[in-house]
């Protein structure tokens, strides 16, 4: 293939990588995207699509700002320079109103925000820093929907219609008008006959795939290419700065050059098992990752290694516990699924392998990743863990995409997945058994735990005592909406891995996501943004949302400081 020339080129087709090209374009430069696989959309596309915007302008506070800084200077524990964290707070609003120009419209969601991850933490807010994307309609991107990464079934209706939050939340706890919110998406569905002539695919997009799919009618709009199959190969460099990159496609291999900038927006390390054995502080599996298993494998983080790039937090990822099962349609082939909110309904509780509680089972699922982490330094009992619940919980609440027993009863299940992913027991003491854990020891932790579920106290790990912890508690349960006894056989474990969403290392950057060279100055022309970079999070998770944000944010900050560059 012939050599291309860009002003830009941006590697990764995620929403960090379509956002910095279509920015760089309306500021005059001509501007290319890459994607090494054959789908575009990345991470983003099976998210949640949900962005943590740190002083939202919903929030009608005049501190807000300053509240922001502090909450981010805890969160962060002052890893990060207030440079980074203000130029996220001051810009991140400024992206949301560019983002609505283009028609990708967020909003907040008053009767279901998500409260900060840290909610007891100087300048936290109970509400209003989370917003969340509104459905695009798919059709005008015609048949290039099919070209973009699907979201998870577990954000799906019967496989095939993907959920709002809101909607999913409505279903969720079977709310008023339930019943009528399934016949009305049904509906749509099935009167939509061209799009189902061509795929069982729904063309109505939410979460993460509506986030992608507005982006990327806006970069169509505008004729930037996107190039699938096209993976970065190196990155080129002239008298210090990067000046392009080599990459490859089916085989041949060429340069793109870029005048201005090349901007990494590949995403982490995540898929890759020897840059996790090298830099996580704890042996996990990539298996166990939620992101796709083709994507993320650290191509970003490498090339930048090679042009002398400075490094942050590689031993971080955005944690979260995952379970192992096996597909409806591929009951051979197994892939790992979140278990982000189950934690925090009652009549459930969690164990490490000596039967023994170790975490407040609602804190967020990066805080439970951590705190297995910890465990298992402690006791060398953790990475697995048990996520155990009662009848009780079965016939109310779904786990990992497993719908409650009065909609999917344990017959209904896929034949194998008992005591293989699902493990079921009429006793405690059975289920002991097949989990392998001392019997004695996990009778007493359960007794312990009902005494207190019944009084509403969580004595031990306060289960509950927070507004974090009872947003997904269940409110028609008293006196404590999170806390249940695990007292009604059948008994029911699963186990759970320490599984992630994203690395969160990389190149360190600066507050313009300049990536910087291990001396602390710019290597011009070299652009960070997502989880290939170093996160202006640290090792925390702030936030619903804190990992879109950001990557969206300094993608629309790297553009800007490219464009002024250009004038």
């Amino acid at each position: 293939m012939a050599d291309m020339h860009y002003d830009v080129v941006v590697v990764g087709s995620g929403a960090g990588g379509i956002l910095t090209a279509i920015r760089a374009h309306d500021l005059g430069l001509r501007t290319v995207v890459i994607e090494k696989t054959d789908r575009y959309g990345g991470t983003s596309a099976v998210s949640g699509g949900g962005i943590w915007i740190p002083s939202c302008p919903w929030i009608k506070d005049p501190d807000i700002d300053q509240k922001s800084l502090e909450y981010l200077r805890f969160c962060t524990d002052r890893q990060v320079s207030d440079e980074r964290l203000n130029a996220y707070i001051r810009s991140s609003t400024q992206m949301v109103e560019y983002l609505d120009e283009l028609g990708v419209h967020y909003f907040i969601d008053k009767n279901n925000s998500y409260p900060d991850y840290y909610p007891d933490a100087p300048g936290a807010v109970p509400i209003g820093r989370s917003m969340y994307i509104d459905t695009v309609d798919g059709r005008p991107l015609g048949d290039d929907l099919y070209n973009m990464r699907e979201s998870l079934p577990e954000f799906m209706l019967f496989d095939r219609i993907t959920l709002s939050l809101s909607e999913a939340g409505i279903l969720l706890y079977r709310a008023p008008g339930w019943r009528l919110l399934v016949l009305k998406l049904l509906f749509k569905y099935w009167t939509d006959f061209k799009g189902r002539m061509t795929s069982k695919r729904d063309r109505r997009l939410n979460i993460g795939s509506a986030l992608v799919g507005g982006l990327r009618k806006a970069m169509i709009s505008r004729n930037i290419p996107l190039l699938l199959q096209t993976r970065m190969d190196s990155l080129i460099q002239d008298d210090g700065a990067v000046t392009g990159i080599t990459a490859s496609r089916l085989g041949n291999t060429f340069k793109i050059n870029a005048t201005k900038a090349v901007v990494l927006a590949s995403g982490g390390f995540e898929q890759n098992q020897v840059l996790r054995e090298k830099y996580f502080p704890q042996k996990t599996q990539a298996s166990w990752s939620v992101t796709p298993r083709d994507c993320n494998m650290g191509d970003g983080l490498v090339a930048a290694l090679n042009v002398g790039a400075d490094t942050e937090f590689l031993d971080q990822a955005w944690w979260a516990p995952t379970m192992t099962k096996s597909t409806h349609e591929s009951p051979q082939v197994s892939r790992s699924v979140p278990v982000f909110f189950e934690r925090g309904y009652p009549n459930c509780l969690c164990v490490n392998r000596h039967g023994n509680r170790f975490v407040n089972e609602a804190a967020s699922y990066h805080q439970f990743g951590q705190a297995m982490m910890k465990d298992n330094e402690e006791t060398g009992g953790n990475i697995p863990c048990w996520f155990i619940f009662d009848s009780q919980f079965r016939r109310k609440y779904p786990v990992a995409g497993i719908l409650p027993s009065t909609v999917t009863p344990d017959s209904a299940l896929p034949k194998g997945w008992l005591d293989k992913f699902i493990f079921k027991a009429q006793t405690l003491d059975e289920l002991a058994a097949k989990m392998s854990i001392d019997k004695a020891a996990l009778t007493k932790t359960i007794s312990r735990f009902n005494e207190q579920a019944r009084t509403g106290i969580d004595k031990d790990f306060g289960k509950g005592d927070n507004v974090y912890n009872q947003f997904f508690g269940d409110p028609t349960v008293k006196p404590n909406r999170c806390l249940g006894p695990v007292s009604e056989g059948p008994f029911y474990a699963i186990k759970l891995d320490l599984g992630d969403i994203g690395s969160k290392g990389g190149p360190k950057t600066d507050e313009n996501a300049n990536v910087l060279d291990v001396n602390g100055k710019r290597i011009r022309g070299l652009y960070a943004v997502g989880n290939v970079a170093g996160s202006v999070t640290a090792g925390s998770y702030p936030g619903a949302g804190g990992t879109l944000g950001p990557a969206m944010t300094f993608a629309y900050v790297a553009a800007n400081h490219i464009g002024q560059r250009n004038t």
